[in-house]
C-alpha cells in the first residue's frame, strides 16, 4: 500500500518551520528536512561570502550579503529555501508581517554537494528564476573545482554567463562587481578533485 502524499500549503509550512527545531525547504508542496554540510560546503560558501562582503561593502548599490540562515521565497509560494548564500541590494522585501522570509535577492549562491546538486541546479533553479529580482546565480561545485554563474539578459532568458574548471579560473558576478577566483573560493578545502 503507498501512503498518500499531502500537500502543505506555503503558510502553514512557514508557521511550522518557524517553530522547527531543525531547517527544511518547501517545494511545490513538500517539506524537504535539509542534511547537515561537510566542511569543505562550509569552507566554500564561507570563502564566498568573505568575498563577496570585501566586494558589497563600498559599491554604493546598499546591497547586503546573508548566509544559509536566510530563508527565500518565489512569489508563486511554490518555493521557500535556504540558499547558500543571499545578497539583496535596496530594501528589504519580505513574504510577509514577520520580516523573516525576503522575496528580493538580486544575487544567490548554491554550493553543491552530491545529495543536492540535481535540485540545486534543477527544480530549485528553474523556481528562483521566477523571482523578478533575481539578476544571478551561481552554482560552485563542492567535491571538484567548477563553478558556473547564470544570468538573466535584458529580455529575461537565463544563460551561462561564466564558467571556471580550473585552480587560475575565476568566475565573474557582474550584478556586483566581483571576480573570484576558484584558488581562493576554494581556500583551505581538502581532497578537491579538478
Amino acid at each position: 500500500m503507498v501512503a498518500e502524499k499531502v500537500f502543505t500549503t506555503p503558510d502553514l509550512y512557514l508557521r511550522q518551520e518557524r517553530e522547527a527545531a531543525f531547517k527544511s525547504e518547501y517545494i511545490d508542496g513538500d517539506i524537504i528536512p535539509m542534511a547537515g554540510a561537510s566542511t569543505n560546503h562550509n569552507l566554500i560558501k564561507e570563502n564566498i561570502a568573505f568575498y563577496i562582503n570585501l566586494c558589497i561593502r563600498n559599491n554604493g548599490k546598499g546591497c547586503r550579503c546573508m548566509s544559509s540562515d536566510q530563508r527565500v521565497n518565489v512569489p508563486t509560494d511554490s518555493l521557500v529555501a535556504y540558499p547558500d548564500i543571499v545578497v539583496v541590494c535596496g530594501p528589504n522585501q519580505y513574504h510577509d508581517e514577520v520580516h523573516d522570509t525576503l522575496t528580493n535577492p538580486m544575487l544567490l549562491v548554491e554550493v553543491l554537494s552530491p545529495g543536492t546538486a540535481a535540485l540545486d541546479r534543477g527544480d530549485k533553479f528553474a523556481l528562483y528564476r521566477q523571482i523578478p529580482t533575481l539578476a544571478e546565480y551561481v552554482v560552485i561545485d563542492s567535491q571538484h573545482i567548477r563553478a558556473e554563474v547564470f544570468r538573466r539578459n535584458e529580455q529575461g532568458f537565463w544563460f551561462i554567463a561564466s564558467e571556471a574548471s580550473a585552480p587560475e579560473h575565476a568566475i565573474n558576478i557582474d550584478s556586483i562587481g566581483l571576480s573570484i577566483v576558484m584558488t581562493d573560493a576554494y581556500a583551505e578545502t581538502e581532497g578537491i578533485l579538478r
